[in-house]
Order: structure tokens, then C-alpha cells, then sequence
């Protein structure tokens, strides 16, 4: 494994949630939750984070459908994803399978006893969270870094 800090990333078209990994890359936190801005500005906080924990990678989830098709919710995370490529290109962005991740953050929360009402300001970043955890056992079950890199001309 890579030492390092990841920041996973759940894009929405409302709230962006923000987790990162500690610095072994073993366990991931949950960090913030970002408000989408019409001119884009949660941008600017996105990257203050990445630059905060020094992170080594940026993993953006990709929402496909059950059946691994892509629609627009994909669509709008692969253009968020190269937005974030653009504002620190010396760190690695990737876009790692997601599917679920909501309905395993809901699960999460509920057993941790949280009530549904309650999930709205947190769900984001667990979902987040869980992403991360996505990348992580993929890169100790593979030894590669996870996920499809995304650059400049993606």
C-alpha cells in the first residue's frame, strides 16, 4: 500500500461529501460536507482540503446504474472530477465505481442508531467514506492504485 492521504469525494447535484484517509491509508474519516454554489465556489474549499492534508489522491465517486450503464448523474462527476484535475494537477484525481454507496451510508447510519430524519447533514460524507473504503480494498487486493485516472483530456 501507498502512504499517503486520500480524499474521497461523493458528488451530488446539492451537496458535494468530502472524506479523507489517514495517513496510512488504512481508515478513512468523514470530513465535511459542501454546499453546491452555483459559480462553483465549494470548489475552492474542496481544494483547501486537499492541500490541507497533503493528499496524495483524489478519489471521486462514479454513480452508474445497477446495470453499469452511465447516465447523467456519471455524466456530472466525470466533469467534477476534471474540474478538481484542473485545480491540483500534481495530485492523482480517479473515478472508482460507486453504485450503492447511498444506500449503504442510509444503512450505516441507521445502525449506528442515527434516525432518518437526522442523516441529511452527514449522509454525504459517509458516502464519501465509503468510497474511499472501495478504493483502499482495491488497491490492497490488486497493489495498484484504484480506480480510472482521469486527466486533462478525458
Amino acid at each position: 500500500m501507498r502512504r499517503g492521504v486520500r480524499v474521497g469525494v461523493d458528488v451530488g447535484t446539492v451537496r458535494i461529501g468530502v472524506a479523507r484517509t489517514d495517513p496510512e491509508g488504512i481508515i478513512s474519516i468523514p470530513v465535511e460536507t459542501l454546499q453546491r454554489a452555483d459559480d462553483g465556489s465549494e470548489l475552492d474549499r474542496l481544494v483547501d482540503i486537499i492541500n490541507e492534508f497533503s493528499a496524495i489522491e483524489v478519489v471521486v465517486g462514479l454513480p452508474r446504474h445497477l446495470k453499469g450503464t452511465e447516465g447523467i448523474s456519471a455524466k456530472g462527476a466525470r466533469r467534477y472530477a476534471r474540474r478538481i484535475c484542473q485545480r491540483v494537477p500534481e495530485v492523482r484525481v480517479c473515478m472508482v465505481d460507486e453504485r450503492l454507496s447511498s444506500n449503504q451510508a442510509h444503512e450505516r447510519l441507521r445502525m449506528s442508531g442515527l434516525s432518518e430524519r437526522d442523516h441529511r447533514p452527514v449522509i454525504d460524507q459517509v458516502a464519501a467514506q465509503i468510497i474511499l473504503e472501495t478504493a483502499l480494498e482495491h488497491e490492497r487486493m490488486s497493489g495498484r492504485p484504484p480506480g480510472t485516472t482521469i486527466d486533462m483530456e478525458h
